[in-house]
C-alpha cells in the first residue's frame, strides 16, 4: 500500500454522452425500478440521460464536501486484485460533514466524548491504521474527519441513483427471511432491554459473484417491529461491487428508522452519523485479511448509548472513537434495543436461475473451524447501566444452512462466539 498527498479538486461531472451511447446500445442494462439484469438494444434518449447526469452532479454536490486535504492510496496489498487509483480521501471540516446538512444539528458542533460501558476490555486490534490510505503516514488534519470521494463512476454503477447508498428496500423484513434474495447466518438476543454491543469480527475477502450482490458481515441493534417501523444501527465489514466499484472488504455504517424504505444510508451518504475520527475513513478497504489456514485477522467494534444525551455512539478497537448516530434521527431507538444480531448476510440474485455463488465469510462451513472459517467473538451487550455484560441467550439460526450455516458455542477465552459461513452454491445447494 502506498498513498500520497495531492491537492485534487472536488470532482466535476463530465456529460458522457458518447459513453452513454455506446453503453445504452450494447451493454446489459439494469433496470432501477426492478433491479433486474436484462440485455437490449435501447433507443438513445439524450433528454433522459442529460437529466440522470444533471441528478448525479446535484448528488455528488451535496455528497461530496469541500477538502482542505485530499489522500489517494494506491490498492495494491490485495494481489491480483489491483486498483491503479484507489479510493480518494478528502479532509473535510468536521462542521462541513454531510450530517450538519441535517435541521437538527445546522450551527452546531460535535458532540464530546461520552462515559464508555464499564468492564470494557482490550479486544482485538486497538490501532487506528487497518486500512491502507493512511499507512504511509498521511492522515488528515485535526479538526478534519476522513470521508470516501464518492465519483460519478459510482453512481453510474448503481442500480438505482435515487436510492444511491440505500439497501434496498424489502416488503417483508425479519431475521430468518428468505424473501428478497437476502439470506443470513447470524445469532442473536432479544426479549429484553439492550444499550449497545459488542465483538470482534473476522475479516476476510469473500468471492460475490456479480456486481449486484453484496457480502456481509456485522452487528445488527434493533428496535421495532419487522415492519415500516424498524430501527436499526449497523456496522462492520462488506464486500460490495455495486456500492465501491471493486471486491475489497470495506469497514462500513448503517442506519435505518422505516425498515431500509427512506430513511438512513450507508457510511456518510446522507445527513445522520457524525463522525470524530480523523483517521478512520468510514468505507474505506480494510488491510489485513485473514487467509485460510494462514494468519487471522478481526476487529472489534462497541455500539453503546450514551446515558447522559442518548446519543449511540461506535468505537473500533480499544477506545478509539469513530463517532455518533444523534438520538432523534430514531422512533424506538430513542430509548433502547430490543434486539441485537450479529452475523453475515449475501444477496442471492439467482442468475441463471441457479443459487449465487457469491461466498460469506471466508467462504467455508462454520465445521471446518479456527483458521478456515469465520468468527465472531466475544459477543456481549451493554445493560441498562452501561456496563458490558456476557449473552445469556444466544440463539443461532441459518437460513440457508446447505448454502450458509453457523455454529455457536462459549469458552473462558472467546466467550460466547460463533463460526459461521459458506460457499452459497455447491451440491446441496443448487
Amino acid at each position: 500500500m502506498a498513498s500520497s498527498s495531492c491537492n485534487i479538486s472536488p470532482p466535476i461531472i463530465p456529460i458522457f454522452v458518447f459513453f452513454l451511447l455506446v453503453s445504452s446500445s450494447f451493454c446489459p442494462v439494469r433496470s432501477s425500478e426492478t433491479g433486474s439484469l436484462h440485455a437490449k438494444n435501447q433507443t438513445f434518449r439524450p433528454e433522459v440521460e442529460l437529466q440522470k447526469l444533471k441528478t448525479i452532479r446535484e448528488l455528488l454536490n451535496k455528497i461530496n464536501k469541500p477538502p482542505i486535504k485530499s489522500i489517494q492510496a494506491i490498492l495494491y496489498y490485495f494481489a491480483p486484485l489491483i486498483s491503479p487509483d484507489g479510493d480518494i480521501i478528502d479532509c473535510v471540516l468536521l462542521h462541513h460533514q454531510p450530517a450538519f446538512d441535517h435541521p437538527r444539528l445546522k450551527g452546531q458542533k460535535p458532540l464530546d466524548p461520552p462515559e464508555r460501558p464499564s468492564g470494557v476490555n482490550p479486544n482485538g486490534m486497538g490501532g487506528e491504521d487497518f486500512q491502507p490510505w493512511s499507512m504511509s503516514g498521511e492522515s488528515c488534519p485535526e479538526g478534519t474527519i476522513p470521508i470516501r470521494r464518492t465519483s460519478e463512476e459510482d453512481m453510474l454503477r448503481a442500480s438505482s441513483v435515487r436510492r444511491f447508498g440505500r439497501k434496498r428496500p424489502r416488503r417483508r423484513v425479519r431475521r430468518d427471511s428468505t424473501s428478497n434474495g437476502h439470506e443470513h447466518a447470524v445469532g442473536y438476543v432479544s426479549g429484553d432491554q439492550y444499550y449497545g454491543a459488542k465483538a470482534s469480527i473476522n475479516v476476510w475477502t469473500p468471492r460475490v459473484s456479480n456486481q449486484y450482490e453484496f457480502s456481509l458481515s456485522q452487528m445488527w441493534v434493533i428496535s421495532g417491529s419487522f415492519g415500516d417501523d424498524l430501527n436499526t444501527i449497523e456496522a462492520g465489514w462488506q464486500v460490495s461491487p455495486e456500492l465501491y466499484g471493486d471486491n475489497y472488504p470495506r469497514f462500513f455504517t448503517y442506519w435505518t428508522t422505516d425498515a431500509y424504505q427512506a430513511t438512513g444510508c450507508y457510511n456518510l451518504l446522507c445527513s445522520g452519523f457524525v463522525q470524530t475520527n480523523n483517521r478512520i475513513a468510514i468505507g474505506a478497504a480494510i488491510s489485513p485479511t485473514s487467509s485460510y489456514n494462514g494468519g487471522q485477522f478481526d476487529i472489534s467494534l462497541l455500539i453503546w448509548k450514551d446515558p447522559k444525551h442518548g446519543n449511540w455512539w461506535l468505537e473500533f478497537g480499544s477506545g478509539v472513537l469513530v463517532g455518533y448516530w444523534p438520538s432523534f434521527l430514531f422512533t424506538h431507538l430513542r430509548d433502547h434495543a430490543s434486539m441485537v444480531q450479529f452475523g453475515g448476510e449475501v444477496v442471492n440474485s439467482r442468475a441463471g436461475g441457479f443459487h449465487t455463488s457469491t461466498e460469506m465469510g471466508s467462504g467455508h462451513f462454520a465445521g471446518q473451524g479456527f483458521g478456515k472459517a469465520s468468527y465472531f467473538r466475544n459477543l456481549q451487550v451493554v445493560d441498562w447501566d452501561n456496563n458490558l455484560i456476557p449473552l445469556s441467550n444466544l440463539r443461532v439460526l441459518a437460513d440457508h444452512p446447505n448454502c450458509y450455516d453457523i455454529q455457536g458455542g462459549i469458552n473462558r477465552v472467546w466467550g460466547n462466539y460463533f463460526y459461521y459461513g459458506g460457499p452459497g452454491r455447491n451440491v446441496k445447494c443448487p
